[in-house]
């Protein structure tokens, strides 16, 4: 263990995140090369998040650090954000940029397509977040030298992948069944490649802004939060607060006072001098670790389980996962950059997040997210668009030559031939009847 620094130091990190959202796909529409994705509702979505929440949160913040150069913020924005930022409201991205050019602002690495590419075999995980990297630098002049992996999965093994593709830090939650009685609020170290430093986040404080703050008519108080602060013993020298930044205005709507919140939050953190606002490469340089943390187990920041049960804690998550995966090899020896880009849109961790038949709170936050009626459904539409896909990359592997759009299955016999398991036939026909 270290020695004990004086200065609390106070991480504020946000995820920005839109996944590509599916458009309703029938059975019947395989092999149709009908579109996968809803882009007029992507587009809808992206434009009211982006005048509800993005640029007035981002117009705050510009503002604060302006009057208030101590104030420090942390971003990691997915790569399909960013790329529809790009297509559909890229005054979101001028006003990422201003934040940027402020020197207040470090925004982390993440795979690029917010997916569960660790969970792949291979060096798909590596190839999507040095894609996330470089889209960092074009699009901001920034390169990222801590990570996040997508909802904040981690395990020691993909510590030493996140160090071995250079990253000098990164972020997990802090669970307390691995934190082992120890602190959330401290900095640690991966136990076995040491230069890579761990921020544990405060989940029970990070989730008090994000999910309480409006509850039984009573919001949260900025007086409140700051008390809450500084009960912290003052020799656990770091605090890592991270949720969605769709919470200010979106999550939590505008009229809620989210927004009033976080400025006088902010405000009251710049006047005092317990604490001090710090980005993750600033804590690296200043704080020493406090001890090694070992995960053996996947966590995440997910559910009352914090694991991959979110995404894969059910047979129909499982399935769709696996199917997925098999696509890899078929997909990437065609050498075709529509298709790996497709099939990579397709891993966006929402798509399985939205068919978690979890019961009580977690599967009300599931429910909120999703633009499904049913589980269920969300699974068959996924199942439905990846069989379809599965049938152009093998029309294009038996065509390699003329890569013009597939033509439907000329009969039945073809479509059942497809990868849909016995029991989600059932699924489909209860849906639909």
């Amino acid at each position: 263990m270290s020695l004990i620094e004086t200065t609390q130091h106070l991480v504020l990190y946000f995820q920005v995140h839109q996944p590509r959202r599916l458009r309703p796909f029938r059975f019947f529409d395989i092999g149709s090369s009908a579109e996968y994705f809803d882009e007029r509702q992507n587009r809808l979505i992206a434009e009211r998040v982006s005048v509800e929440s993005y640029l007035p949160t981002n117009a705050l913040l510009l503002k604060l650090i302006r009057n208030y150069p101590q104030i420090k913020v942390v971003f990691s924005i997915s790569g399909v954000c960013l790329d529809q930022f790009r297509e559909y409201t890229p005054e979101v991205l001028d006003s990422f940029r201003a934040l940027a050019a402020t020197s207040s602002v470090e925004f982390l690495s993440e795979t690029d397509h917010h997916s569960l590419a660790c969970l792949i075999p291979g060096d798909e995980f590596e190839m999507q977040v040095l894609d996330h990297a470089a889209k960092l630098h074009e699009l901001f002049g920034v390169r990222p030298s801590v990570f996040r992996n997508t909802e904040l999965i981690y395990s020691d093994e993909i510590g030493r992948r996140a160090e071995a593709l250079g990253f000098n830090g990164i972020f997990v939650d802090g669970i307390e069944r691995v934190l082992h009685h120890r602190s959330p609020h401290h900095l640690y170290q991966h136990p076995e490649q040491q230069m890579l430093k761990i921020f544990p986040r405060n989940y029970h404080l990070s989730d008090d802004i994000a999910f309480r703050f409006n509850q039984g008519g009573q919001r949260l108080t900025v007086e409140k939060y700051m008390n809450w602060l500084n009960g912290i013993p003052a020799h656990e020298n770091l605090v890592v607060l991270a949720m969605d930044y769709e919470t200010f205005g979106e999550h939590q709507k505008r009229n809620t006072g989210i927004l009033k919140f976080l400025e006088g939050f902010l405000k009251a953190v710049a006047k005092q001098k317990r604490f001090q606002m710090a980005t993750p490469s600033e804590v690296i340089q200043q704080v020493k670790p406090y001890d090694v943390l070992s995960v053996p187990s996947y966590i995440s920041w997910a559910d009352q389980e914090r694991d991959l049960s979110a995404w894969l804690g059910n047979d129909m998550q499982r399935d769709a996962f696996d199917t997925l995966v098999k696509l890899e090899q078929e997909v990437k020896n065609l050498d075709d950059p529509e298709l790996l880009e497709r099939w990579r849109w397709l891993q966006t961790s929402d798509h399985f997040y939205y068919m978690s038949t979890k019961k009580n709170d977690d599967g009300n936050v599931h429910a909120y997210f999703s633009p499904y009626n049913s589980p269920y459904e969300a699974f068959m539409n996924y199942m439905n668009v990846l069989n379809d896909f599965a049938y152009q990359v093998g029309k294009h592997e038996r065509h390699p030559v003329n890569n013009q759009k597939a033509g439907a299955i000329q009969s039945e016999e073809g479509r059942r031939k497809l990868h849909v398991p016995t029991w989600a036939m059932n699924l489909e026909n209860t849906y639909e009847h």
